[in-house]
């Protein structure tokens, strides 16, 4: 027989979804991050089936069976691809339910600050398709202050920048709301696509993703590094002769290439804080800026962004879960998620999905 408390776990199944155009984490309340992989899916270009989803879809890339290949159905933190965001949703919910119980559940998802009803709607649309009863929309911005540690309550303000693989937001909070925010559709996504340019213009070498992926999280620096002749080789295809290649970079060969990038973001970050109130401004000068996202763990960052703003810069403990921890917390005050979420249901529903099949 079932114990009260195991059949509790089943029916209060309440998710928080950080749906991001690099990765899905889903954590669920009392039970902690349940799922972390890649928002990716790999499609049979001849059946248009889906083979496989996430951490499984992600392994194949760049080395696809002949008719397979993967996609990212989220670009810029937004459905691109509706059917197959609903898809890879729900395999992940599927996934992430405890006891495999489908009784229906509730989820708050976040989303950029500056999204419009369409992409909100399909969002949301998404997620009912996916299975799930019923669903809170929030701010990323927002969700992210909670989960570094501003508190609801706090009537000081905060700053913080959440920067993800394909969006970065910079939201001001205070008393538990959006005071001000900007987002941009940028990312560090955008430092993998540079390093791919470099290396084919450059130095005549054709590189996959994994490759690029591996160069920013392990070799380069956003700010200037200490020695600049630390080097690497990188392998791939020669694009002149088609064959297989390598080549030797150095650390200072890609900083300004890296550099242009990271320095959007900063240019957000200072622009954003012209636009405050004397009050506000006098917060953040006081309390600096927090960042999160995974995009936050780039070497050196802080330190760019430190010396680009003249503010004390701080990274958030756990950075790559701070939205989904921040949603989590609310679920223990119903009242502040109603006051937060933006379910503007009735604008939702006539908003027409132009994408969706």
């Amino acid at each position: 027989m079932l114990k009260i408390s195991s059949l509790k776990k089943l029916v209060t199944d309440q998710m928080a979804i950080d749906l991001g155009t690099a990765s899905t984490i889903i954590a669920v309340k009392d039970r902690g991050v349940v799922l972390d992989e890649p928002s990716l899916i790999a499609v049979n270009e001849l059946t248009e089936e889906i083979v496989a989803y996430g951490q499984e879809a992600a392994d194949m890339t760049g080395r696809e069976g002949r008719d397979v290949s993967v996609k990212a159905p989220l670009i810029g933190g937004v459905v691109a691809d509706f059917e197959r965001t609903k898809k890879m949703l729900a395999n992940f919910v599927k996934k992430a339910r405890s006891g495999g119980s489908n009784i229906a559940l509730s989820a708050i998802m976040t989303m950029p600050s500056d999204v419009t009803h369409v992409e909100q709607r399909a969002l949301s649309n998404a997620a009912e398709e996916a299975g799930i009863g019923k669903v809170f929309m929030m701010e990323e911005g927002l969700a992210a202050a909670f989960g570094a540690g501003v508190l609801p309550t706090d009537k000081r303000a905060s700053a913080i920048v959440d920067i993800g693989a394909g969006t970065t937001n910079v939201a001001i909070i205070a008393k538990g709301s959006v005071v001000h925010s900007a987002s941009e559709r940028f990312g560090s996504n955008e430092i993998n696509a540079v390093l791919a340019t470099h290396l084919r213009r450059h130095r005549g070498l054709q590189v996959g993703e994994e490759t690029t992926e591996f160069l920013k999280t392990n070799f380069v620096s956003t700010f200037i590094p200490d020695d600049i002749s630390r080097s690497i080789d990188v392998r791939g295809r020669d694009v002149q002769t088609g064959s297989p290649a390598a080549v030797e970079i150095t650390t200072g060969e890609v900083y300004p290439v890296v550099e242009a990038v990271v320095r959007r973001i900063a240019e957000l970050v200072k622009d954003t804080l012209t636009e405050l109130r004397p009050e506000v401004a006098a917060d953040i000068y006081d309390r600096g800026v927090v960042l999160t996202g995974g995009g936050s763990l780039l070497d050196g960052l802080d330190q760019y962004l430190r010396s680009y703003i003249n503010l004390a810069v701080s990274v958030a403990e756990e950075p790559r879960y701070a939205t989904v921890n921040g949603l989590v917390k609310l679920f223990d005050d119903p009242k502040l998620l109603e006051r937060v979420s933006r379910n503007d249901l009735g604008i939702l529903q006539n908003a027409e999905i132009p994408f969706e099949a």
